[in-house]
């Protein structure tokens, strides 16, 4: 009983945190409030995302002043078509014990020993060393020279691809897509948001952000998110709308999934709405989900994890158009 009270008390200190941390961001990014609120969801989740966005947008600005709030440390990696896997995770040198006079290894990190890893245009870099970040991701350690390194905790990389100039770039497989639980696309700002960020950015004006959070109580409150009670109704929608999106044997699905769609969601698809729903419910100071939670981020959760078919191509429907109408089909 104890226990229960002192997570409720969590989740309303995290609900005034949230709004602490959107004031503070908002001293520096103009609008973007539902993206700030998918990142938060990833971080606490302990999930990854992957952002999606032309340039100019301020994705970088936007992580590098998430990690000051947070009180995390930050590194950026820029990922270029001839960066080498040791590049991200580090790499071996010989050096000079002064004491015995004997050559040794030392292993020197690199920049994913961070707690958020911004990884700069993901697209851009050959699938080796793509797979050496996402090696990282899943099992949240390095391994270099038959030793395994643990990597820091909180650990979130978030990877950003521009949805333009896509010559010269190497797709990431959609294997390696599922390990984002977020798809994220960041829009344009609206005209008054744009005027705002011309007035503030083309001044003499600077803001100080405040660190609003510890990398302890980020940890603390991803556990919280593990305890999060979910009514079985909940988890039931949220496993028939990631099923919904394929066509197997078992499973009668719409006729447009079956024209439109190639491979659908897998589980990892159930697994992460549930999450999501949990972690945006304690976000907005509640105590369990609903099915709103879970179509709340149905979107940045499924939008990755369709493959459309040639016909959906064909007639411009894309993965969203087919998530809008399961949001509509699918029943609670």
């Amino acid at each position: 009983m104890a226990a229960e009270k002192n997570d409720l008390a969590a989740v309303e200190k995290l609900n005034e945190g949230f709004s602490r941390i959107k004031r503070e961001l908002g001293k520096v990014i103009i609008g973007q409030d539902k993206v700030v609120e998918e990142l938060l969801i990833a971080i606490l989740a302990r999930g990854h995302c992957l952002l999606v966005g032309v340039p100019g947008l301020a994705k970088t600005l936007m992580i590098s002043t998430l990690a000051k709030t947070l009180d995390l440390k930050f590194s950026r990696i820029q990922f270029t078509p001839d960066l080498m896997p040791s590049d991200i995770t580090g790499t071996e040198i010989i050096e000079e014990n002064r004491s015995t006079g004997n050559r040794e290894f030392r292993f020197v990190k690199g920049p994913v020993f961070a707690n958020i890893v911004l990884a700069d245009e993901i697209n851009r870099t050959p699938p080796k060393t793509q797979a050496a970040l996402l090696q990282a991701m899943q099992e949240f350690e390095v391994t270099a020279g038959g030793n395994t390194y643990r990597l820091n905790q909180p650990f979130f990389v978030l990877a950003t691809q521009n949805p333009i100039e896509l010559e010269g770039t190497y797709p990431l497989p959609e294997a390696q897509l599922d390990r984002f639980m977020f798809n994220i696309f960041v829009d344009y700002p609206t005209q008054d948001q744009e005027n705002e960020i011309v007035r503030t950015t083309t001044s003499a004006y600077s803001s100080q952000v405040e660190s609003i959070m510890k990398a302890e109580e980020i940890i603390s409150l991803q556990d919280l998110v593990r305890r999060v009670p979910v009514s079985d109704h909940v988890i039931s929608y949220a496993v028939k709308l990631a099923r919904a999106t394929r066509h197997t044997p078992d499973n009668s699905s719409f006729d447009y999934i079956k024209n439109w769609v190639t491979w659908g969601a897998g589980p990892r698809a159930s697994q992460y709405l549930i999450l999501g729903a949990k972690t945006r419910a304690i976000l907005h100071g509640r105590p369990t989900p609903s099915i709103d939670d879970v179509k709340a981020v149905a979107r940045p959760v499924m939008r990755h994890r369709i493959v459309t078919s040639f016909t959906a191509e064909a007639e411009g429907i894309t993965s969203m158009d087919i998530i809008d109408k399961l949001l509509k089909d699918v029943t609670e």
